[in-house]
């Protein structure tokens, strides 16, 4: 389903000075067709995304050299924050650029080898605020939020786009943040049971023979995959 999201919509809600200090921090329409509805939570996420990026001096993530770690957890419904921090940095989980804490907190922290790491966090007194709207009374119904009357999505989400960035977000620097990835390999083998190609790093080995975690019998990862 396409989301009617347009800016010139977003437009009929702000004065001109208004959207003049927003408009950069409104995610592309593209954003919401890609996660898929209308919540004040992605676009959150997309600007804490963009400020981090201003913050450390660093452009939209092309490669693998920008890392995100959402303190975001499971079972909660803001995790769509994180879809906005990878839509506005490029630090995407399929470029293994993005890893959550599960700390269960509203908060992220971006770091660039060359230029450091800075922690963004949901001040407290934003979280309350917003949490007045009616959007959250049909959230903590288990309605889906597809399925949320698109006034009552809009309602907050506009809202959290007039909110000031010092309202909205802690910031704090992390000098002593390091982070080292994992190594790239292009080496791999065939596991000796199903066949099929394994990168090294997975790789185990049983009765002598190289095995993949599946066909190895074992039914967690092993330490440092």
């Amino acid at each position: 389903m396409i989301i009617e999201v347009r800016l010139k919509l977003v437009k009929q809600h702000f004065t001109k000075k208004e959207m003049d200090m927003t408009a950069k921090y409104i995610p592309p329409e593209w954003a919401f067709e890609f996660h898929g509805h209308l919540c004040p939570f992605m676009p959150i996420g997309y600007r804490m995304g963009k400020l981090a990026m201003e913050y450390l001096g660093v452009k939209r993530e092309k490669d693998h050299g920008f890392f995100v770690f959402p303190e975001i957890g499971e079972g909660h419904p803001q995790t769509c924050m994180a879809d906005g921090i990878q839509i506005a940095t490029g630090s995407t989980y399929g470029k293994i650029l993005m890893a959550m804490t599960f700390y269960g907190k509203l908060a992220a922290t971006f770091y660039h080898p060359q230029k450091g790491a800075v922690r963004y966090s949901l001040t407290p007194d934003f979280i309350d605020e917003m949490g007045k709207y009616e959007f959250f009374v049909y959230r903590k119904k288990g309605v889906e939020p597809s399925q949320i009357p698109q006034r009552v999505s809009e309602e907050v989400t506009n809202w959290t786009y007039k909110q000031s960035d010092d309202f909205m977000f802690k910031v704090e620097p992390k000098p002593d943040f390091k982070f080292t990835p994992a190594k790239g390999s292009f080496n791999k083998a065939k596991c000796s049971v199903c066949g099929e190609y394994v990168f090294e790093r997975y790789l185990r080995t049983k009765d002598g023979k190289p095995v993949c975690i599946p066909c190895s019998g074992f039914t967690k990862s092993m330490p440092g995959a």
